[in-house]
């Protein structure tokens, strides 16, 4: 038994990947069959990078450099300090 997907993508970005799969010789359907179940499998992952503006990352810096000396904020939890970072 099969189901259908529906999801939105970036036009330009479906038309490369419609333009490689027709160089390749394989239907673009396949493609996206093929990366579903590779991901379904565990052949397949996803590293998503969060790009840190500079203001906020010498921030993270100073903020650990008062650690280092026994300064600055103390948590309860790794949740907690998580959530702070997040908030920065």
């Amino acid at each position: 038994m099969t189901t259908q997907v529906v999801f939105n993508v970036d036009a330009k970005i479906k038309a490369r990947a419609m333009q490689r799969a027709k160089r390749e010789g394989v239907p673009f359907a396949a493609v996206l069959k093929y990366a579903t179940k590779a991901f379904a499998d565990g052949a397949f992952s996803l590293e998503i990078v969060e790009e840190v503006r500079p203001e906020k990352l010498r921030l993270w810096e100073r903020i650990s450099r008062e650690y280092d000396k026994g300064k600055g904020r103390r948590f309860a939890s790794a949740k907690e300090a998580m959530k702070f970072v997040a908030n920065l």
